[in-house]
């Protein structure tokens, strides 16, 4: 984290983060807070605060501690039909990409850098990302979004809601993962499955 990115924090906030060390590190603190189940657009100072986050708030504080860990702070949408999207943050290493991500849902979390492209990625949450009704709803993905481009609004550290990240994310383009005549023909995931993916899953 350099120049004005870097002040924006404490001190403290700036050791706490650094403390992670890298995507797992990261990922293992999302993993250790409760869900977040109102309808909020925390900055990563507030998440440190209250330590709990949904996927939105999980996504862009992951992005600022890779910031912090000198990884450039990208996050990337993925829309649904007859759901909700999933904000996940993205790294490379050694020219491959992974995952940063916390959900409600067991199967929509980490993902190593294993994957040559940001479809493969988007691909590897497809078969478990579901709504209630047990149908496979992911349908597109986006480029990444480099969170930089709104230091100006103090992302990282403002006490108001950041919901100008959520309509940027409404704006851009998102890619088809499925043409139209697949996605009309896909089975429901069977109740086993279903089941281990609302496997600690929290509630209003």
């Amino acid at each position: 984290m350099r120049n004005s990115s870097e002040k924006s924090f404490s001190a403290s906030e700036v050791r706490k983060l650094r403390s992670l060390k890298d995507p797992h590190g990261i990922q293992r603190l999302l993993d250790e807070m409760p869900y977040h189940v109102a309808d909020t657009a925390w900055s990563p100072r507030l998440v440190l605060r209250e330590n709990t986050a949904h996927c939105l708030e999980a996504a862009i504080f992951a992005a600022a501690a890779l910031r912090a860990n000198g990884f450039p702070p990208l996050i990337l949408d993925m829309e649904a039909e007859r759901d909700t999207d999933h904000v996940i943050a993205v790294y490379r290493a050694r020219g491959y990409w992974g995952a940063i991500a916390k959900s409600n849902f067991a199967g929509l979390r980490y993902r190593e850098p294993v994957y040559r492209t940001l479809r493969e990625l988007a691909m590897s949450y497809f078969n478990l990302y579901c709504n209630l009704r047990r149908e496979r709803t992911l349908r597109t993905f986006s480029l990444p979004v480099n969170l930089a481009r709104f230091d100006h609004r103090h992302w990282m550290t403002t006490e108001k809601p950041l919901w100008f990240i959520v309509e940027y994310l409404f704006e851009i383009h998102h890619y088809e993962l499925l043409p139209r005549h697949i996605t009309k023909r896909l089975h429901r995931l069977d109740e086993r499955l279903f089941r281990a993916e609302c496997f600690g899953r929290a509630e209003r």
